[in-house]
C-alpha cells in the first residue's frame, strides 16, 4: 500500500491559465539549474494540453542548450499534422526554438522498431547531455506528465504488461490501438531529476475535470500502479491541479488550494519567501 503524496508536493490553482503559469517557471528553475550545473537542459514533453503551456511563453534563452525528448508518441509520420505530436509542437512552439535539439522518431508504423531506435537514439546521447543514474537509466532534468481519466501516463494504460515492465528498456512499444505507439517505461520516468504532473480542463461533459482522476493519483491507497499508472508517480512528483482536478482530494490537502492568495509556485523548487535558491524573487 503507497501513502498518499505528501501535501507539500502538491499545488491546486483557480484555472488551467495559472496551472500552466507554474508548468512555464518549473521548466524555467529545472533549466537554470541543470545549465548551471552541467551546461545543458534535458527536458521530456508529452503531448495535449500540457504540451500546449509551453507555446505560451514565447521562445527560452536556453533553446540551443536543451535536447528533448518525446514521453510517449504514435508510430506516425512525424510530419501527419492530425496525429503526431511532433507536428503540433512544431507548429505551436518549437520552430521558434532556436538550437533545441529535438529526438525524433523514424515515422514508420512499426511501433516496436520505432521503440527500439528511439531508445538507441537516446542511448547515444553524451551523459553531458543526458545523465544516467546507477541502475543505467536516463536522468532527465525535467519529465512533464499529463494524466487521462483512467490514470495512463504515456501511453503506460492501466491492467497492460507495460505498466510493470522490469527489463531496464528505456523506450516500450505499446501496440494497443492502431496506430501504436512509443513511450518511456515508468522507471524511466520516475528517475527524472523533477517529474511536474499537471491536470487541468474542464467541459460540458466534465465539469469536475480530472478530479476523480487526481484523487485516485494522489491520495487512493487501494491503487496501484497497474491498476491507475498514475501513482506510479506519486513518491516522485510535484503535482499542479486546476480547481476542478483537485475538488475530490480530501481534507489533508486543504492547505493545497492557492486561490486569492500567493501561489504555491514550486515547493520543490521555491522556498516559501517567493525566492529561489540563489534568491531571485518569483514574480507571478
Amino acid at each position: 500500500m503507497l501513502a498518499p503524496v505528501d501535501y507539500k508536493m502538491v499545488a491546486v490553482e483557480e484555472d488551467a491559465d495559472a496551472v500552466a503559469a507554474i508548468v512555464r517557471y518549473q521548466v524555467e528553475a529545472a533549466a537554470e539549474a541543470s545549465i548551471a550545473k552541467r551546461g545543458h537542459f534535458a527536458l521530456a514533453i508529452p503531448g495535449g494540453s500540457v504540451m500546449k503551456m509551453l507555446a505560451e511563453s514565447g521562445a527560452p534563452a536556453w533553446a540551443s542548450k536543451c535536447t528533448i525528448a518525446y514521453v510517449n508518441h504514435k508510430a506516425v509520420p512525424m510530419d501527419d499534422a492530425k496525429l503526431a505530436t511532433h507536428a503540433k509542437a512544431t507548429a505551436l512552439f518549437l520552430d521558434k526554438w532556436a538550437g533545441v535539439d529535438v529526438i525524433v522518431m523514424d515515422g514508420s508504423s512499426d511501433a516496436k522498431a520505432e521503440a527500439q531506435r528511439y531508445e538507441s537514439k537516446l542511448r547515444a546521447l553524451p551523459e553531458s547531455v543526458l545523465p544516467r543514474n546507477a541502475k543505467g537509466l536516463p536522468i532527465f532534468d525535467m519529465m512533464l506528465i499529463g494524466v487521462g481519466d483512467d490514470g495512463h501516463v504515456g501511453s503506460l494504460y492501466p491492467g497492460r504488461e507495460e505498466v510493470s515492465d522490469a527489463s531496464g528498456r528505456w523506450v516500450l512499444p505499446v501496440e494497443m490501438k492502431v496506430p501504436g505507439s512509443i513511450t518511456l517505461s515508468l522507471p524511466v520516468m520516475a528517475s527524472a531529476e523533477r517529474v511536474v504532473v499537471a491536470a487541468c480542463g474542464v467541459s460540458d461533459k466534465s465539469p469536475k475535470g480530472k478530479s476523480e482522476a487526481m484523487r485516485k493519483a494522489i491520495e487512493d491507497q487501494s491503487q496501484t500502479a497497474s491498476s491507475f499508472p498514475a501513482v506510479g508517480l506519486r513518491t516522485r512528483a510535484f503535482w499542479v491541479l486546476d480547481a476542478a482536478a483537485g475538488s475530490s482530494l480530501g481534507f489533508d490537502y486543504v492547505d493545497c488550494f492557492a486561490f486569492g492568495g500567493s501561489s504555491q509556485y514550486a515547493n520543490v523548487f521555491w522556498d516559501d519567501s517567493g525566492k529561489n535558491e540563489k534568491g531571485v524573487t518569483l514574480v507571478k
